[in-house]
C-alpha cells in the first residue's frame, strides 16, 4: 500500500504536483497553481519559477505556464479535467466523511485510467493520494466501467494485439459490470487495496469519468457492498448533476 510519508516535504510535493498538473493539463496560470495547492500565490509563483528553473515548465508570453521539455510528452485525456475536479472534489469529501475511506475521481486515456483527484480519509491505515497516477483500465475499478460504456469495437481496438489482456475474458467482466452497474478491483493492480468504482455519465449518457473507493483488503467486506454501491452511485448522480449545469451553453456563456 502506497501512502504518502510521515517525513513528507511539502514544498518537494507540491513542485511535483505542479509538473504532474502541467504534463496532463498542458497550462496554469498562478492563480490555478495556488487555488490546487491550497498555498498563497506568492508560494505558487515561487514554485512554478522554480520549475522554470529546472526546464520543468515555461512561461509564456501570456503569464501562464506550459510544461517544459523535461517533461515527456503525456497522452492528454479528452475530459475537462479542471472542471470535473472542481465538481467533484465537495461530493467526493462528503462520501469519503460518510464512508471513513478513501476517494477518487478518474478519466479514460487510451488503455489506463488517470487519478484526476483524490479525497484522503482521516483513519491511520488507508489508501493514499493516487493524484497523477495511471493504472490499467482493465484492472481497475473506475477502468472497467469506463470500458464497459465503450462502444464492443472500441474496446477491441484498445488490446488488440495485446499478449497481456484476454479479450475475450474482458467482454464477459465488462458485459457483468454492465449489467451490475459497478466493478470491483480486488488486489489486482496492489496487493492489499480493494477499490469500488462507478460510472460518471452526461446528460447524453456517455461516461466522462469514474469515480471510486479505495480501502485496505482488511476492512473490505462483502455483506457491505451494496451499501458501499448505492453510495457510490448516489455521489457520482450528484457529479453527473452539477456537471450537467456547468456545462449547459447558457451557464458556459454567461
Amino acid at each position: 500500500m502506497k501512502n504518502k510519508p510521515s517525513y513528507a516535504i511539502d514544498s518537494v510535493d507540491h513542485a511535483l504536483l505542479l509538473a504532474q498538473t502541467l504534463q496532463q493539463e498542458g497550462r496554469l496560470r498562478v492563480t490555478d497553481a495556488a487555488e490546487r495547492l491550497g498555498v498563497s500565490p506568492s508560494t505558487a509563483h515561487r514554485l512554478l519559477a522554480m520549475l522554470v528553473y529546472r526546464d520543468f515548465a515555461e512561461r509564456t508570453a501570456d503569464r501562464k505556464y506550459v510544461p517544459g521539455r523535461m517533461l515527456r510528452p503525456a497522452r492528454v485525456s479528452e475530459a475537462p479535467l479542471a472542471l470535473l475536479r472542481r465538481v467533484a472534489l465537495p461530493h467526493l469529501r462528503a462520501l469519503t466523511d460518510r464512508l471513513g475511506e478513501s476517494t477518487n475521481l478518474v478519466v479514460l486515456v487510451g488503455a489506463e485510467v488517470r487519478f484526476v483527484t483524490t479525497v484522503e480519509c482521516t483513519q491511520p491505515l488507508r489508501v493514499g493520494d493516487r493524484v497523477g497516477q495511471s493504472l490499467p483500465a482493465h484492472l481497475a475499478s473506475g477502468g472497467k466501467m469506463m470500458l464497459a460504456a465503450l462502444p464492443p469495437g472500441d474496446v477491441e481496438a484498445l488490446y488488440d494485439g495485446s499478449g497481456e489482456v484476454d479479450l475475450p475474458r474482458l467482454r464477459r467482466e465488462l458485459a457483468l459490470v454492465r449489467k451490475r452497474g459497478f466493478a470491483v478491483n480486488d488486489q489486482l493492480t496492489e496487493t492489499g487495496v480493494t477499490a469500488i468504482g462507478a460510472a460518471v455519465r452526461t446528460a447524453s449518457g456517455g461516461t466522462v469519468a469514474a469515480i471510486s473507493m479505495a480501502m485496505p483488503t482488511a476492512r473490505f467486506d462483502r455483506r457491505r457492498l451494496q451499501g458501499w454501491v448505492v453510495e457510490l452511485s448516489t455521489t457520482a448522480a450528484l457529479i453527473e448533476r452539477d456537471f450537467a449545469d456547468a456545462t449547459r451553453p447558457d451557464t458556459a456563456t454567461a
